[in-house]
């Protein structure tokens, strides 16, 4: 592993570590040698996280931040305890979110709040809180988006219009914290083997159709892993990526070049 993709003397929080993509980042992220926080709302899968992590190297034992982020004060404890606890923060990874289904038709306000709370408002005020840190640091933030970011989906409009709206952060935010050699930059996974679809709704049919039909709508014939996630994440928060702002970069086997024929 060259230099520039160490982490030995860095702090990361991630949120939504205890499944998922943000979990695969945080043990990722600890083969890496970062110290890390882990946010997520269920006690004993991040400790699941965090236990696996101390295995593989982590250099100190992870910090555990039990928080929803979706509560302003459980928001801004997860920033204030990450700080206290390393003194420090280098690296934020926005990844906690959340799907549901639904069309202009038959969705509604309350869906809308939920999506555009946790998967927008949660990222505007965690990094908004984290840019003093990361500005000491010269550090950097990575969202976790979706190809369903760039391209039009129908049957998921509300978590659609999240996603683009995180890009749009991205970009946004990348460009206001360039002076202070703050990057910004997103990933949008394709379909990823998570739990994602089923904690939207799907049944275990529905969810095997869904991954059957995934074999077609990605051009490599699959989908992802998390672990091919975490991957692309720790690689734009690395100095390898020190030229790298404002960028979506998607991890989706092809699909967000893919048009019907």
């Amino acid at each position: 592993m060259g230099d520039n993709m160490q982490f030995i003397g860095k702090v990361v929080l991630i949120t939504g570590a205890s499944s998922g993509i943000g979990a695969a980042t945080a043990q990722h992220f600890a083969k890496l040698g970062a110290s890390l926080a882990l946010t997520g709302r269920n006690k004993d899968n991040l400790q699941k996280v965090a236990t696996e992590c101390s295995k593989i190297g982590a250099k100190k034992e992870p910090l555990l931040l039990i928080a929803e982020l979706t509560n302003e004060d459980q928001t801004k404890a997860i920033v204030d305890d990450t700080v206290i606890h390393f003194g420090k923060l280098d690296v934020l990874v926005n990844n906690a979110g959340i799907i549901e289904t639904g069309s202009i038709e038959n969705t509604n306000l309350a869906q809308y709040d939920r999506l555009m709370n946790t998967n927008v408002r949660s990222v505007y005020q965690l990094t908004n809180l984290a840019v003093p840190h990361l500005i000491a640091t010269k550090g950097n933030v990575v969202n976790v988006s979706s190809v369903n970011g760039i391209r039009a989906f129908s049957g998921v409009l509300a978590y659609c219009m999240s996603k683009a709206a995180v890009d749009q952060f991205t970009r946004c935010t990348a460009l206001e914290l360039a002076p202070k050699q703050v990057r910004v930059n997103a990933v949008n996974p394709g379909v990823v083997l998570t739990e994602l679809q089923k904690r939207g709704g799907m049944n275990q049919e529905q969810y095997e159709a869904f991954l059957k039909r995934s074999q077609e709508t990605h051009a490599l014939g699959r989908p992802g892993n998390p672990e091919e996630v975490a991957k692309t994440i720790a690689f734009l928060a690395s100095d390898s990526a020190s030229f790298i702002t404002g960028a979506s970069l998607p991890v989706d086997g092809g699909r967000h070049a893919m048009c019907p024929r």
